[in-house]
């Protein structure tokens, strides 16, 4: 390996380091209460990752985001499930060209259906049930989010 292979090695796990930062600032610092609980931003750091670099640095950055959001608000029960919701949720997001609305589509239903599961299990079908919404929410709100950042860098 090269000098300037090294470099820009470096320089890409340094991006990928400082996205995941921000995406669990995004996540673990910024709520919007709703009235089953509340918003966070951690999706906009996924989709952003997913329209700005592509699908497997959006798989990596949403599946740490989401598990070391969980570790530091103290629900480790949710951590291997939040990697596994959001990991598949950037990675389907950062499809392009004509598979591109597909890949949005199973984003959004990758991470609400993951968490549905999980709630199932752990919380039977009504919590689960009453999660949906929020979820899709979030998700929605991280895509736009994540989209208009991604336009404004591009620029």
């Amino acid at each position: 390996m090269t000098t300037s292979d090294k470099q820009r090695q470096t320089r890409r796990l340094t991006l990928l380091a400082l996205l995941t930062a921000i995406s669990v600032l995004l996540g673990r610092f910024i709520m919007i209460p709703t009235p089953t609980g509340f918003l966070t931003l951690l999706d906009a750091g996924v989709y952003f990752t997913a329209f700005y670099l592509g699908s497997k640095e959006a798989a990596l950055v949403g599946g740490l985001s989401g598990f070391l959001i969980d570790l530091l608000a103290g629900y480790p029960n949710w951590m291997v499930i939040s990697l596994l919701a959001h990991g598949t949720q950037g990675y389907l997001a950062g499809w392009s060209g004509k598979k591109r609305f597909i890949g949005l589509v199973l984003a959004t239903l990758a991470m609400v259906g993951v968490y549905f599961i999980a709630s199932v299990y752990m919380y039977g079908l009504g919590a689960s049930l009453a999660g949906i919404w929020g979820n899709l929410l979030q998700n929605v709100l991280g895509m736009l989010v994540g989209y208009l950042l991604s336009r404004a860098f591009n620029r």
